[in-house]
């Protein structure tokens, strides 16, 4: 969503950027590009083959950008407070990463049940089916992935491992399959599955709503965030800490009663009401692109 995500963050010359998810550069290239002569780019991934990868795509730009290995919630830490005209999050897998049959994230092709984002972490996928109970797994498989099969997803993975651990992508995909053929779905039964667990892996959920409000702290006012999610669970948070911080009242206690609302100054507005879909166009060029959305917020 390259043109949507210009359009949104409008990068001008002398602007600052960052953008909290690197991958291949395509987006920190744009932004550089859009903002010359004089536009800066604070940059990061947890991958640190991205990172080789984006410092040698933006060497032209020499002098106009910074990079960092490290998650998106800790921009924060390290790129000034107030700093930044625009931050882009673009949330999920990176193709490379899904295309590498060694980085574990697909069940495509064998490869070891690893998914970590950042390979310096210790815990992997391999290690969490390997050791949490069927119910703690059955959780995973829910919370993160909607899977409604997940009791029994998580119930055969305890039974089997006992007679072998799990260590490749293949093994797991396979039994998810014998327990849940597909009868003609094109969707392949243990995709809920793997999404949950590389959430998991990763953390991404709780990476997610720390790095919205590093994100915030750094943006100027009037500055802008994009957030490019890719499941729903991803964009139900960004729908609601955004609303959150737009409303002019806070909610006191679980409920939202309105005569006991407090008024508090917004911190947000919404530059787009509805998440922003990629165009037919986009889609049938790269059908990854498919389940993107796109949400556009400024800071007051």
């Amino acid at each position: 969503m390259l043109a949507e995500v210009l359009a949104a963050l409008q990068p001008r010359a002398g602007g600052y950027y960052a953008d909290g998810t690197l991958g291949g550069a395509g987006h920190a290239t744009a932004i550089l590009e859009a903002s010359s002569p004089s536009g800066f780019l604070f940059g990061c991934d947890r991958d640190g083959v991205a990172i080789e990868i984006a410092a040698e795509r933006l060497r032209r730009f020499e002098g106009r950008f910074e990079l960092r290995r490290g998650n998106f919630d800790e921009l924060s830490e390290w790129v000034p407070t107030e700093s930044c005209d625009g931050v882009l999050l673009d949330l999920g897998v990176s193709s490379p990463q899904l295309d590498v049959a060694e980085r574990g994230f697909s069940f495509q092709a064998e490869g070891p049940l690893d998914m970590r984002m950042d390979q310096r972490q210790p815990a992997t996928a391999a290690q969490l089916v390997n050791r949490l109970s069927a119910e703690e797994l059955a959780k995973i498989f829910w919370e993160y992935g909607d899977e409604r099969e997940s009791r029994k997803f998580g119930r055969a993975i305890e039974r089997d491992r006992q007679m072998r651990p799990f260590q490749t992508t293949r093994q797991l995909a396979d039994l998810i399959e014998k327990i849940s053929p597909r009868r003609g779905n094109k969707a392949h039964p243990a995709t809920r599955v793997f999404q949950a667990l590389r959430i998991a892996v990763n953390d991404e959920i709780g990476s997610l709503k720390r790095g919205l409000n590093g994100a915030l702290k750094i943006l100027k006012p009037g500055g802008r965030l994009s957030v490019i999610t890719f499941h729903s669970l991803e964009d139900r948070v960004v729908k609601e800490w955004s609303r959150t911080l737009a409303r002019d009242y806070e909610v006191i206690g679980d409920v939202d009663v309105p005569g006991l609302r407090k008024p508090v100054q917004p911190k947000l507005n919404l530059v787009s009401r509805k998440a922003i879909k990629p165009s037919e166009a986009e889609v049938k060029q790269n059908p990854r692109s498919r389940s993107a959305q796109l949400r556009v917020m400024e800071k007051i």
